[in-house]
């Protein structure tokens, strides 16, 4: 799945073949399955604080070759997939974000070896993971920002960024929310932000897919993608 964001234009170009919004729909394959990932979401959405917590912000510097790659990784819940750290080194990031849920805080210590690292805390994380809950970071070359990301574990409400999400988003000057949470492969637009879940390298829930996230930033545009975890290949729904 990909898309680019190009400079002063309000739509994203599309890749063909992707499903409405650039979702992957897990109904597609298994209805059961989906409602209850739904009815799981929904209660976890409805118990959660808004996301005011711990906040951070830090800045991410374009190389030399005028462009920078952000791997995006989420919910590894202490188990990446065994194949996930050689795909990462194969591209070569700049940086990774992980989008919370991380589990063992061994699993920072192995992707910090690929590149910098940069992670927000999920629902499941406690306090010995010493991580913010909200990163903004800032993407820049020598002509200044470029764009600003949104970090944060939840973001979303089914296909819609929440309000709290939104209004944190609209605040720090970002244009893109990256979350996690769902497991669910996700990029979409909504209240004038792009939304991008990169899905989920932990353990397989239900039948979503092991996938990952790439950001590729440049000043004539932004690429997103999602990464097949188990075959390196760029994923697309089914």
């Amino acid at each position: 799945m990909a898309w680019r964001i190009v400079p002063g234009r309000a739509a994203i170009d599309r890749a063909p073949g992707l499903g409405i919004d650039g979702a992957f729909d897990p109904r597609q394959r298994d209805p059961m399955a989906a409602r209850v990932t739904v009815s799981r979401a929904r209660r976890a959405v409805a118990g959660m604080a808004p996301v005011t917590s711990r906040r951070e912000h830090r800045t991410i510097t374009l190389g030399p070759r005028g462009a920078l790659r952000l791997a995006v990784v989420a919910d590894t819940h202490s188990q990446p997939h065994p194949d996930a750290a050689r795909h990462l080194r194969e591209l070569a990031p700049d940086a990774i974000l992980h989008g919370g849920d991380i589990g063992d805080p061994r699993v920072l210590e192995d992707l910090a070896t690929i590149a910098p690292l940069h992670a927000v805390r999920g629902n499941i994380d406690g306090t010995a993971i010493d991580v913010p809950d909200v990163l903004t970071l800032s993407l820049e070359d020598a002509q200044g920002v470029l764009a600003k990301v949104l970090l944060t574990h939840i973001a979303v409400a089914g296909p819609r960024l929440r309000a709290d999400a939104a209004r944190l988003a609209h605040a720090e000057h970002a244009s893109i929310v990256v979350c996690g949470h769902s497991h669910v492969p996700f990029m979409g637009r909504d209240r004038g932000l792009v939304i991008f879940n990169p899905g989920s390298i932990g353990p397989r829930r239900f039948l979503l897919p092991i996938v990952f996230g790439v950001i590729d930033v440049a000043r004539d545009g932004i690429a997103l993608r999602h990464v097949d975890c188990e075959t390196g290949a760029t994923w697309q729904p089914p």
